[in-house]
């Protein structure tokens, strides 16, 4: 079950909702967790061990965060078995299907078993780590309600695709917390912005780059390869914010404050910024749980340079098993560090420099993530950038002319949506009526759309 789907809209959200509001206070975290295992329940439904493995996290962190609190001679041991199990179980449901390929590959081996990628795994393991974590550093005092714990590992508005929620920003309001009639309004008004980022924007910007994958790399125009990585840039970027805001905006709606997890990263001048607002909230996870840990910057240039090349290979090997995904992270180890030693004062200096660097980097960065055919990769490179070798003729050379014909609508409000301006605009609109009128155009023509079948999963659930 997703976000954009008429099921979780027109039936899941006004039986759990109905029944939360209805409930009393004391109860709430109750009917919460009931809703939030239903919710990934379902979701899992093909594969219940991956339910199973869910309800064992939660068990196994809050046990240990107990234990390290009771046994401080046994906490290192205990700190460790929780990472280790945290990181065996991702390891092995992310890369199996990945080494096995390349076993049977490298050597005569047939191994031909399908492991398929549990919902939520990668951002419901780092929300355990980091708990574990925060015990062991006694920077949080371990939950002693499991109830309590399993909201909090388990919340459906982000168990699937996050944001990455550290256990610090939201015991206050496990504790305690009320919704007002306001919070709902605002809530329902972030998610049903967030719905029409997803259904009306991304969803039509990623058709381009699925049929420019259909047509074959190797035929289709330098023109309309540009155009295919600036799609699967705006797709990827409309999706994931979609989907983030929609979490915010149930957050809201249940009486929680969801951190922020993009802020405008299209509009930053350098790649460094760009990752300080692109998926903030994975970003201050690797920070604090990984780089400042290893050293930071705080040990000398060499160790500064270790420490972000096993953070970004680390960021890329998250993301996915493949080749492109390693590709992906040493390429932007590379350019976040030659800014960090060389080029970042240059690009501050010099705005529109800085802008076109970003604007290439983009695209190109997005398109080594997408592609992860490595020989489909290098195909699609030189359509990029055709002087790079002898000129290939596309199989039908004004093929740009008939896809920009039917997505130009879609760049425009797809660009102009990865700025500030519309939202800047909104803000000043005070009429309640014409936002109620905005936000009910969004929700019609998005439940359309889904009706009509035009929807896909969001992106980040396969990460």
């Amino acid at each position: 079950m997703v976000f954009s789907s008429l099921y979780f809209i027109f039936i899941f959200m006004p039986v759990f909702f109905g029944i939360y509001y209805i409930v009393p206070k004391k109860a709430k975290n109750l009917i919460l967790l009931i809703g939030s295992l239903a919710f990934y329940f379902i979701g899992a439904i093909h594969s219940p061990e991956h339910f199973v493995l869910l309800l064992l996290s939660i068990l196994l962190d809050y046990a240990i965060g107990l234990l390290i609190e009771k046994f401080e001679r046994r906490k290192k041991l205990l700190l460790t078995l929780g990472i280790v199990f945290h990181l065996l179980s991702l390891c092995f449901f992310k890369y199996f299907n990945f080494a096995a390929g390349e076993l049977n590959r490298l050597t005569a081996a047939s191994i031909s078993v399908n492991i398929v990628l549990p919902l939520g795994i990668s951002f419901y393991t780092f929300q355990g780590i980091s708990y574990i974590i925060d015990v062991y550093r006694g920077k949080i005092q371990a939950e002693e309600s499991l109830l309590k714990f399993g909201v909090y590992i388990s919340m459906f508005e982000q168990l699937i695709a996050g944001p990455i929620v550290t256990y610090d920003v939201i015991k206050t309001e496990l504790d305690d917390r009320d919704i007002s009639k306001q919070d709902f309004k605002d809530g329902l008004g972030v998610f049903i912005f967030g719905l029409g980022l997803k259904v009306l924007l991304a969803n039509p910007l990623g058709k381009l780059f699925t049929q420019t994958q259909n047509i074959g790399f190797e035929s289709i125009s330098t023109p309309l390869a540009w155009m295919a990585a600036i799609a699967f840039s705006l797709q990827l970027y409309l999706d994931f914010f979609g989907y983030s805001l929609m979490a915010q905006g149930l957050g809201k709606m249940l009486g929680f404050n969801i951190p922020q997890n993009f802020n405008f990263p299209y509009i930053s001048r350098s790649m460094t910024e760009f990752w300080r607002r692109w998926h903030i909230t994975l970003g201050s996870w690797f920070r604090e749980y990984l780089y400042i840990p290893l050293g930071g910057n705080r040990r000398g240039t060499a160790i500064t340079i270790r420490n972000l090349l096993i953070v970004w290979v680390l960021t890329g090997a998250w993301h996915g098993a493949g080749y492109n995904f390693l590709l992906w992270g040493l390429i932007l180890f590379a350019l976040i560090a030659s800014e960090k030693f060389l080029t970042g004062r240059f690009l501050e200096k010099h705005h529109a420099v800085s802008r076109i660097y970003m604007l290439l980097l983009i695209p190109l960065t997005w398109s080594v993530f997408a592609i992860t055919d490595i020989s489909k990769l290098g195909v699609f490179f030189l359509r990029l950038f055709p002087f790079l070798t002898q000129p290939v003729e596309p199989l039908f050379p004004g093929d740009y002319i008939k896809y920009l014909g039917q997505y130009y609508p879609f760049f425009i409000i797809g660009i102009l949506f990865s700025t500030k301006l519309p939202f800047d605009l909104l803000k000043k609109i005070k009429n309640k009526h014409l936002i109620r009128l905005i936000l009910l155009a969004i929700l019609l023509g998005s439940v359309y759309c889904m009706y009509r079948g035009f929807d896909d999963p969001f992106l980040y659930f396969r990460f």
